[in-house]
């Protein structure tokens, strides 16, 4: 049954089931991500016991499924309180001003008085968290829970969930008790023809049918055995059938596993921050699982489109060695940024120790302008969650809301046009109709914005809309947004957290190689890279107005540094650096100037 918890003046929603035994306030017993030997010793002195049939175990009824994004709007964050009480708390007073937060515990007054305990950050107010007794075994809900689908496109909410590749019951069964909170049918992948095994942290949907995963997903579902189960036994052409009739995917794109990662969930190393980038983790030369990464990331780009038909962009990020610990392949934690969970207008991250994470926060507020970033330690005596080989996505699940005003933009690129109008193409989509689409664009990011009224493309869909950017001079920078108003009267802006947040483009040359001014009396300057186009012993001229520690690093087209050209001390003046042509295969390169660990500068030379 379902009561009442009154506590302070607020109601706290508690689905009642069995009482568990192990108080909130403790680290109980945490299980690792993988199955390790003393969990597998007790599972097979006590045996499995699955649940075999759950849900709805048919494709759900509708012709026009969509698996939501995890950038979209959510209505509610779902987290498991098994263990490190400190982190999901963080997370729970991070997310409460953004949405609906669903516990799901065993002990429901242990995990209260701790939310409301003055440890780790102090009292919350519980206005907006269910609290829900379920039995549990793990904290890993976001390999176990169910994933938004909309069955007509933006209407029609279920959630689909599939078999767990873990022998947790108890986990398993997580998706139905959520279903049932929430009134949501749930479509389960449970039986044959359509049974499927497969995870949450090794899955991401770009919201318009395309999902990445890795080809984990195929080695649990290719009839083997393994010590507790007889995995599904689909071809990779069926287990995309069955992406596509219960979820509206597509185009499943699968990467080789990493062989340092124990786990083999893609969260580990890459995120889909919208539909046409991919933040992915980067490792020194030759370093864990950095090779095979950038192997993975060719294969993406060399195979695959966006849902616009441009490459992915992808935005590099360092993933940090154990302190102390050295790299996952000298048996180092395998720590990593892109383990971040969306929350409405914030996003929230692990972190580890102040050299990396400085670094890892910038390149997140630079990449996702107007987002809180949140960080979280997950590297810090008993909240040490990295050593399970998990951070913050691992421990949370979310529920796309029920009513979406979909929105969708191939962001400008850098452009030398300075005389014509710069074209804003939009997809606005909503269960009622569009009623009205709005552009705004400024030259200064806090304002003022002009706005212009977006009208209906040459198709008159009613979802694409159109609208122009006057011609800006050489050296502008460019920021814009998009609003949408649905016919029902429904609001929503892109980026979310507009006008924060903002998309940004540059005008001319000036703009894109010139001079950097760092302080009213310190500046540097690229001058021409020559030859350019290169084929051998190339020189690049740098000017400081300054004398500076600098560090000129060579990049390709993914951001991964093919050379330190030079690292250390620049005199005032004029220096000329080189670097050799011939070793590099043909292609676009970067030449980047960074000044106590940001980019100040950059060159782009073509290579014969």
């Amino acid at each position: 049954m379902i009561y009442n918890y009154m506590n302070k003046g607020f109601i706290v929603l508690i689905l009642c089931m069995t009482i568990g035994e192990v108080g909130a306030q403790e680290v109980s017993k945490v299980w690792a991500n993988a199955v390790g030997i003393e969990e597998r010793t007790l599972i097979e002195s006590k045996g499995v016991s699955t649940v075999l049939s759950r849900g709805i175990e048919t494709p759900p009824p509708y012709t026009n499924l969509r698996a939501a994004a995890e950038w979209e709007e959510i209505e509610a964050l779902t987290i498991a309180w098994q263990g490190y009480p400190c982190i999901l708390k963080q997370i729970v007073a991070a997310s409460i001003s953004e949405c609906r937060v669903i516990v799901f515990t065993e002990n429901p007054s242990s995990t209260i008085n701790y939310l409301l305990g003055n440890s780790c950050g102090g009292s919350i107010d519980l206005d907006n968290v269910d609290v829900v007794e379920q039995e549990l075994n793990t904290i890993w809900i976001r390999d176990y829970g169910a994933n938004t689908v909309y069955g007509s496109w933006n209407d029609d909410r279920i959630l689909v969930d599939w078999m767990y590749n873990r022998p947790r019951p108890e986990d398993d069964v997580v998706s139905d008790a959520l279903g049932e909170h929430l009134g949501i049918d749930v479509y389960s992948t449970t039986a044959a023809p359509y049974d499927l095994m497969n995870t949450g942290g090794n899955y991401m949907s770009d919201g318009f049918g395309t999902a990445f995963e890795s080809e984990l997903v195929h080695d649990e579902n290719n009839g083997e055995s393994t010590w507790w189960t007889t995995y599904p036994n689909h071809t990779p052409t069926e287990i995309e059938d069955i992406f596509e009739v219960f979820m509206g995917i597509d185009t499943l794109i699968t990467m080789p596993t990493l062989p340092y990662d124990g786990i083999h969930h893609i969260d580990m190393h890459m995120k889909l921050l919208n539909e046409s980038t991919l933040m992915v983790s980067e490792y020194p030369e030759g370093i864990a699982d950095g090779p095979q990464i950038n192997a993975n990331i060719d294969y993406i780009l060399s195979n695959f489109t966006t849902k616009w038909g441009t490459p992915f962009n992808i935005v590099r990020i360092p993933s940090p060695p154990e302190l102390g610990g050295g790299y996952p392949n000298t048996g180092g934690w395998y720590e990593t940024y892109s383990n971040a969970v969306f929350v409405n207008n914030k996003i929230l991250l692990p972190t580890y120790y102040e050299q990396y994470d400085t670094t890892a926060i910038r390149i997140w507020e630079e990449t996702m302008p107007g987002y809180e970033i949140v960080g979280i330690d997950c590297d810090d005596g008993n909240n040490d969650i990295i050593s399970l080989s998990g951070a913050i996505h691992c421990i949370t699940h979310s529920v796309a809301v029920e009513d979406p005003l979909l929105i969708s933009h191939l962001p400008l690129s850098d452009t030398d046009n300075t005389t014509d109008a710069y074209i804003v193409d939009a997809y606005f989509s909503h269960r009622s109709g569009i009623s009205e689409a709005k552009l705004y664009y400024t030259t200064a990011p806090t304002g003022p914005w002009t706005e212009v009224t977006m009208v209906e493309s040459s198709n008159m869909n009613g979802e694409d809309f159109t609208a122009e950017i006057p011609a800006m001079p050489d050296a502008t920078y460019v920021y814009y947004y998009i609003n949408g108003e649905a016919i029902s009267g429904k609001t929503g802006t892109l980026p979310m957290p507009a006008p924060l947040g903002w998309w940004k483009f540059r005008v001319g040359e000036t703009a894109i190689d010139g001079m950097v001014e760092l302080g009213p009396d310190y500046s540097v300057t690229f001058s021409e890279v020559y030859p350019n186009p290169a084929s051998a012993i190339t020189c690049i001229p740098v000017m400081m107005s300054k004398a500076q520690d600098v560090r000129v690093v060579l990049r390709d087209a993914l951001g991964r540094t093919l050379e330190v050209i030079h690292k250390g001390y620049l005199p005032f003046g004029e220096t000329k650096l080189f670097f050799n042509a011939a070793q590099i295969p043909p292609g676009a390169y970067f030449i980047h100037l960074e000044v106590n660990n940001v980019n100040v500068a950059g060159k782009k030379v073509m290579v014969l």
